[in-house]
Parts: C-alpha cells; sequence; structure tokens
C-alpha cells in the first residue's frame, strides 16, 4: 500500500493528520474546477518573481514550462486527486515537484494559499460574471424577438391576480427585459470591484520581497489592486455580491416562470410550452406538465439560500483569513451553475412559447378593465377624478346586476347613473381603444411599444 503524499506545510508537525480529519477538510471535490485559473495566475506569478530577480528567469521557465503540463494532465483527467493533498492548489505543485523536482518549491516564493486562493476565485467568478452577461442578452435576445410578433396581442394585466386592465403582450414581455437589464447593469458594476488582484498579499501581512503587483495585475487583465493585505485575503464582498445578484436573476426568471406555468393551465389557456420543455404523468396520460419552470422557480430558494449561507459564513469573522472561508466554494459554484442552467434554459425556452391570441384578448374583456377608461373619459369632461371614480363604480355595479360588460350596456343605462355621459362614450370602452389611449412613455399604446422595442433593440446592440 503506498503512503500518502507528504504535506507541504508538514515541517512542523510531529503527528500525521487524522484520516477522517483530511477527508472533512479536503476541498479537492469541488475546488478543482479552479485549476485552470489556478495555474495562470502561478505562471504570471512565478515569471514576475523572474522578473525580480527573487528566482532565476531560468528556473522561472522551468516552472512555466511544468505548469503547463501539469495543466495538460488536469485537462486529460489523468491526475489522481488526493484528500491528503486538501485543495487543488496542493495538488498543482504536488505534481509539479514530481515533474520538475525541488524547483517547484521556489512557486510559492512571495505569496500564500490565502492570496492565491482569493485571485483563483476572483479569476474564475470574472469568466463567470461575464457569460452570465452573455446569457442574459441572449434571453433578452428572444424576449424581444418574440414581442415583435404580438405587438397587438392583447391580453388582461393584473393586479392582485385579478383582471385590472388590458395591456399589449409584448410590452409585458418588455417588463422581463428590463428585469434582464438591471440585472445585467448589476453584473457590470460588481465585476469592477471583483477585478482587483489580491496577489502579492500573501498570508495577510504582504511580502518582504520586491514583487511586482503592477506587472501580474496586468498579464492577468486586473483592473486595480487590492490595497490593503489584510483585507485582500480575508474579503469575499465580491462573492456575496454576485449571490445577491444571481439571487434576483433567479427571483425575476421565478416571476416568469409562475406566469408560465399559469399561462399554460387550462385555467388560462394562453400559451402552450414546447414539449422539449415539459413532461407528463406517469399515471395521468393526458397530462403535460411545465416541470422547467417549476424547477427554475424551485431553484430559486436555493440561490437565495446560498446568499444567506454566504453572508452568514462571513458574518462573524475575525481579520485575516480563517479556514472558515473554504465554505465559500460550495455556495457560489452551486449559484453560479444554476444561474448559468436557467440561462441557457430560458434562451432555448422562449422562442417555442406558442401564444393563443383569441384566449388573451377573451380574458382581456372580462372584469369590466375598461371601467378607468372610463373614469378617464368622464375627467375629459371636467369632472374631478375622485367624482368620475365613483360614477365608474356605480355602472360597473349596474353591469354586475345585470349580467352585462361594459361595452354591452346602453347609453341610456349609463346615463341613468350620470346624464352627463354622452354617444361619444362607446369609442373609448373598446380593449383596443384601451390599449391605445396608454400612450404615455412606457405606456402600452401600440406605437409606444413599436418605439420601446426599438430602444431595447438598440441597447442590447
Amino acid at each position: 500500500m503506498s503512503s500518502p503524499p507528504a504535506k507541504l506545510w508538514g515541517g512542523r508537525f510531529s503527528q500525521s493528520t487524522d484520516a477522517f480529519v483530511e477527508a472533512f477538510s479536503s476541498s479537492i471535490a469541488y475546488d478543482s474546477r479552479l485549476f485552470r485559473h489556478d495555474i495562470r495566475a502561478s505562471k504570471v506569478h512565478c515569471r514576475m518573481l523572474g522578473r525580480q530577480g527573487i528566482i532565476t528567469p531560468e528556473e522561472a521557465e522551468q516552472i512555466a514550462a511544468g505548469l503547463d503540463r501539469v495543466q495538460e494532465e488536469l485537462e486529460q483527467g489523468t491526475l489522481a486527486f488526493s484528500d491528503a493533498l486538501e485543495d487543488i492548489h496542493m495538488h498543482v505543485e504536488s505534481r509539479l515537484r514530481e515533474l520538475i523536482g525541488p524547483v517547484a518549491g521556489k512557486l510559492h516564493t512571495a505569496r500564500s494559499r490565502n492570496d492565491q486562493v482569493a485571485t483563483d476565485i476572483r479569476l474564475y467568478l470574472r469568466d463567470e460574471v461575464d457569460a452570465m452577461g452573455v446569457g442574459i442578452r441572449g434571453v433578452q435576445t428572444n424576449l424581444l424577438a418574440l414581442a415583435q410578433q404580438h405587438i397587438e396581442t392583447i391580453l388582461p394585466g393584473f393586479t392582485h391576480l385579478q383582471n385590472a386592465q388590458p395591456i399589449s403582450f409584448a410590452h409585458h414581455l418588455l417588463a422581463y427585459f428590463e428585469m434582464l437589464d438591471r440585472d445585467y447593469a448589476r453584473l457590470i458594476d460588481l465585476r469592477k470591484r471583483l477585478n482587483q488582484l489580491p496577489l502579492g498579499s500573501a498570508a495577510l501581512a504582504g511580502t518582504p520581497f520586491p514583487v511586482d503587483r503592477v506587472w501580474v495585475a496586468d498579464q492577468l487583465d486586473f483592473e486595480g489592486i487590492c490595497q490593503n493585505s489584510l483585507d485582500a485575503v480575508s474579503d469575499r464582498d465580491f462573492a456575496v455580491e454576485l449571490a445577491s445578484a444571481a439571487a434576483l436573476i433567479m427571483t425575476h426568471f421565478s416571476r416568469f416562470s409562475e406566469e408560465l406555468i399559469l399561462w399554460s393551465s387550462p385555467a388560462f389557456g394562453f400559451v402552450e410550452l414546447s414539449d422539449a420543455f415539459c413532461t407528463g404523468s406517469s399515471i395521468m396520460p393526458q397530462k403535460k406538465n411545465p416541470d422547467v419552470p417549476e424547477l427554475v422557480r424551485g431553484k430559486t430558494g436555493r440561490v437565495t439560500g446560498n446568499l444567506l449561507a454566504l453572508l452568514t459564513l462571513m458574518k462573524g469573522l475575525p481579520l485575516a483569513y480563517n479556514r472558515d472561508m473554504q465554505e465559500d466554494k460550495e455556495p457560489i459554484f452551486d449559484t453560479v451553475d444554476t444561474v448559468q442552467g436557467v440561462l441557457r434554459v430560458f434562451t432555448d425556452l422562449v422562442p417555442g412559447i406558442q401564444v393563443r391570441r383569441e384566449a388573451m384578448l377573451a380574458a382581456a374583456g372580462e372584469g369590466f378593465t375598461t371601467a378607468t377608461d372610463l373614469a378617464d373619459y368622464l375627467v375629459r369632461k371636467n369632472i374631478p377624478f375622485r367624482e368620475a371614480h365613483a360614477i365608474s363604480g356605480r355602472i360597473v355595479r349596474v353591469c354586475v346586476e345585470q349580467n352585462l360588460t361594459l361595452d354591452q350596456l346602453t347609453l341610456a343605462q349609463m346615463q341613468e347613473v350620470d346624464p352627463r355621459i354622452q354617444s361619444d362614450v362607446a369609442a373609448i370602452l373598446t380593449i383596443q381603444s384601451s390599449v391605445n389611449a396608454r400612450v404615455s412613455l412606457g405606456g402600452t399604446a401600440f406605437e409606444t411599444v413599436k418605439k420601446a422595442l426599438v430602444e431595447a433593440t438598440k441597447r442590447i446592440a
């Protein structure tokens, strides 16, 4: 039986680590995904050491070449992982030593795993933030394409899940476009704070070696440098910020999912989702279940939970690094994976939404959705809005008592409530006229929506 690999930090210890403790404290099962970022930062670090004369240029190139070989093995999946080596950093350095000998030990000069992991996770999350931004734009592009087809498709707008006023379906879709646009802006904003270099802070106090952090930041495409070594190794604000932005992204998709679930039910019948995004029942052969939106709605809870986990993790930690912070990775990795999956599935789901215009229009005519238009009509006759509101409400009560819609009520019946109502009222009580009356910026009138689509398309071009 082969002996476990020696600890690279084991000089001070006279007793081996307990086998269960090794497994309990190991993070290689999940932080192995950081290997590309770890090796990239290590190569820049060793070349900086060579440029600064801290090691020889020849040693720097030997180490860099060895790191390339380690990366090849990791890419090919031939490098075996061991709990005894704890994390990806130790696996890379241990294998490097096997490949190139004792010179590998010079790689860790002027750095610590504390600033190393802080650098790796920032590099990783920077890539993921960029990918999320691309994913959001993909969903927005498809929302705009669907909206373009349904500028004049009318459905009821709801408040309290009760019919409120008729709106354009394109206008409704543009609401989600705006939510996603704020999500995109948050990612762009947090990326600035994320994209700061911790490397060179070492364990917590900086390093006595003449490192060139500015050169390293430039080589790794960081926009700036963490200015305080204590903060640099113990900061996880960037992870919390990303988790917060991700929780909002998921909340927006959860709301959209909820509407798709409702709309695709027989009770609404507004849309039909593609079979590729639904499943059936094991017992009821007629069922077509909107499982993908339901899963998205459910996964929102775990992303929100990950945000809470990170906040709870960090709330009581003294400066600087503490091993508790190893627990930051699983929540943030899970968050990233979940959001990326949701962005991909919605990019593909949106184009397959089949809209049932007739069902939407029929529903828009229910629930007296033009009652506000009647009140506005009276206001234009110089009646104070509160009085106009009361008159319109009394006319709705007449409709309810006689089981009529507003446009079915005769002029004479309306004039019994208020004689100031004239024959021109008929023109404003249709669903189409109600929608097209809302011409204010951001409103649902067809021409206003067309302009909004043009502006939205420019925004993401």
